[in-house]
C-alpha cells in the first residue's frame, strides 16, 4: 500500500492487520531513507537504532514470506521513501495499491505534526512517479483507493478493494481495539495519537480546510499529481473531496 503521509494509512494498516489472517510491516523504508538524506524528522536518532536501515536487506524482506506463516503480507509504504538508489524490484513480486488523500486534508494533518512541509515531504510527486511504473509493468492502471471513500463508506470501500485483490472481505477490517499495536513503528508515539485513541474509520470528513497561504501553494503544486492518478485510475478528479 503506497501512499504519502497523513492517508489514513495507519488505520488502513490496523484494518488489515485485524482480518486475523494477515502480517502487517509498518514503514520498511523508513530508517533506511533517514539514514540516506539525512533529513531531520521527529525521533530520528530512535529510528534508525530501532529499524534497519539497510535498504537491500528491507527490500529482500518485502518479497516475503509472509511473517509467522500468515497467508497475506501487508506492508505500509511510504511513496517518499523510495528514494533514488532503492531498490525497486521487490515491487515486482507485490501487488501495489495507491491509497490517496486530497492534499489540502494532507498538508493540514501533517503541519500539526512537522511544521513546514514541503513538495518533497508530503509524497505526491512520488506516488504518481511509483503509479506510472508500476502501471508500466501491468500495462494498466494499478489499484487505487481514496480515503475520502473509506471514510464516508469503509464497508463499501474495503469490501471492493478485497474484491480487486481477489480477498475475502471480513467485517473485522471495520473495528480494531484502542491504543498502541505491536507492529507500530516506533516513531508511533509521535505520528499515531489519533488513530490510538480510535477503534475504527472516522466519520466521513466536512469541508476542506482553510489554510494559510503558504500552504495553499503546496497543496497547488500537489494537485496535479493527486488528480492525475485520479483521472489515470478511471476515478473522477472532480468527485467531492
Amino acid at each position: 500500500m503506497w501512499s504519502g503521509p497523513r492517508n489514513l494509512s495507519t488505520a488502513m494498516m490496523y484494518a488489515f492487520a485485524a482480518r486475523g489472517d494477515c502480517a502487517v510491516w509498518d514503514e520498511p523504508f523508513y530508517a533506511a531513507y533517514l539514514k540516506a538524506t539525512g533529513i531531520d524528522h521527529p525521533m530520528r536518532q530512535e529510528i534508525m537504532t530501532a529499524h534497519d536501515a539497510d535498504p537491500d536487506r528491507v527490500a529482500a524482506a518485502c518479497r516475503g514470506p509472509a511473517p509467522d506463516g500468515q497467508a497475506i503480507f501487508y506492508q505500509k509504504h511510504m511513496t517518499l521513501h523510495m528514494i533514488d538508489g532503492f531498490d525497486r524490484g521487490f515491487m515486482r513480486d507485490c501487488t501495489n495499491v495507491f491509497l490517496i488523500r486530497h492534499p489540502a486534508r494532507v498538508v493540514a494533518s501533517y503541519a500539526q505534526k512537522r511544521e513546514g512541509p514541503t513538495l518533497a515531504d508530503i509524497g505526491f510527486v512520488q506516488q504518481a512517479e511509483l503509479f506510472d511504473q508500476v502501471a508500466d509493468w501491468l500495462g494498466r492502471a494499478p489499484a487505487v483507493i481514496d480515503s475520502h471513500d473509506i471514510r464516508t463508506n469503509p464497508r463499501d470501500a474495503l469490501e471492493s478493494l478485497c474484491h480487486t485483490l481477489q480477498l475475502p472481505f471480513t467485517e473485522r477490517m471495520l473495528s480494531w481495539p484502542a491504543g498502541p499495536k505491536p507492529f507500530d513503528g516506533i516513531w508511533a508515539s509521535h505520528w499515531y495519537n489519533a488513530v490510538h485513541a480510535s477503534t475504527g474509520f472516522g466519520a466521513p470528513e466536512g469541508p476542506l480546510p482553510e489554510l494559510a497561504a503558504d500552504y495553499r501553494r503546496l497543496v497547488d503544486q500537489a494537485m496535479p499529481y493527486y488528480e492525475r492518478i485520479l483521472r489515470e485510475s478511471g476515478r473522477n478528479p472532480n468527485s467531492p473531496a
